[in-house]
């Protein structure tokens, strides 16, 4: 049987219980969820890129606003960019998208972009306390802070680790990383961690970031496997949203994105995708004065 409100109110009226004692989940949730996007974008090249209409899209300089309106249709607060495509078609997403953005140069040729619609108050790349190693962070790794509605800041972390099936660079990456954030990941603060860490779930590398305290928001909130890559048949799970701190107990939603134009049709053989990945999408409540 469901109840009016008015009747709720009459029933606990009559329970001598006022409903304005009562909190509201309405009122609880002052702000709408945080909407957060991992996407290797594959520099915008369109996948397969060496298709005629990928080709066609990226001569015509239509790949940021196709990019942006699908990314768009998911309401996004925060996306990161790995392979990301060059400055100005950066800047061009992030203005279809009404963000604000901070690239991450690569110490190759595989930059990284942090998106936000908030502010974002800093950002350092390849936060480290000393010089980059030539063999680590050769595609990004970069720290943003944005500035949730709240005022809380919530501490980005923008990451493209090595590829291959040796992990022995990885694992060197995700040590570095760690040592770098163990401040943060000592006081509890709320942190993300996006992007593409070329390791599956079953991995070294993984368990390295569940020992520290991160949270796989897929592995928390998802269904079924998860697979991110490739985007006409996925086969492994290499793009991770993670939260550790308070935010990390807000999850309510982790998938990939397997539909629309991120995702290659079999059936037509000139169809592509806008990248090789799938992006990540992750959800998270925000309430007032949750720290």
């Amino acid at each position: 049987m469901k109840f009016s409100r008015r009747q709720f109110c009459t029933a606990l009226g009559a329970a001598g219980i006022s409903a304005f004692t009562l909190p509201s989940i309405a009122e609880d949730k002052k702000h709408p969820p945080l909407r957060v996007i991992a996407y290797n974008v594959y520099a915008c090249k369109g996948w397969p890129a060496e298709r005629p209409l990928a080709k066609k899209a990226v001569a015509k300089g239509q790949m940021a606003e196709r990019l942006a309106m699908e990314l768009a249709l998911y309401e996004p607060d925060i996306v990161n960019f790995s392979e990301s495509p060059s400055e100005a078609v950066a800047k061009e997403v992030a203005k279809h998208l009404g963000m604000n953005h901070v690239r991450f140069p690569s110490g190759g040729n595989w930059p990284g972009t942090l998106l936000s619609k908030h502010e974002i108050t800093d950002s350092e790349n390849v936060p480290l306390s000393y010089e980059r190693p030539k063999d680590l962070f050769t595609r990004h790794w970069g720290r943003g802070t944005v500035k949730l509605p709240s005022g809380e800041p919530l501490i980005v972390h923008s990451a493209h680790l090595f590829p291959v099936a040796d992990p022995t660079v990885r694992l060197k990456e995700i040590r570095a990383m760690l040592g770098a954030m163990k401040e943060d990941l000592d006081s509890g603060r709320s942190m993300l961690l996006i992007g593409d860490l070329n390791h599956n779930p079953d991995s070294e590398e993984y368990d390295l970031w569940i020992e520290a305290g991160w949270i796989d928001t897929f592995a928390e909130a998802g269904q079924g496997q998860g697979l991110t890559i490739k985007a006409d048949d996925p086969k492994h799970r290499i793009d991770y949203v993670m939260a550790t701190g308070p935010i990390a107990k807000q999850i309510t939603e982790s998938r990939p994105l397997f539909e629309g134009a991120f995702r290659v049709n079999v059936a037509d053989a000139e169809s592509f995708a806008l990248s090789d990945h799938l992006p990540q999408l992750a959800v998270f409540d925000q309430l007032e004065g949750h720290r």
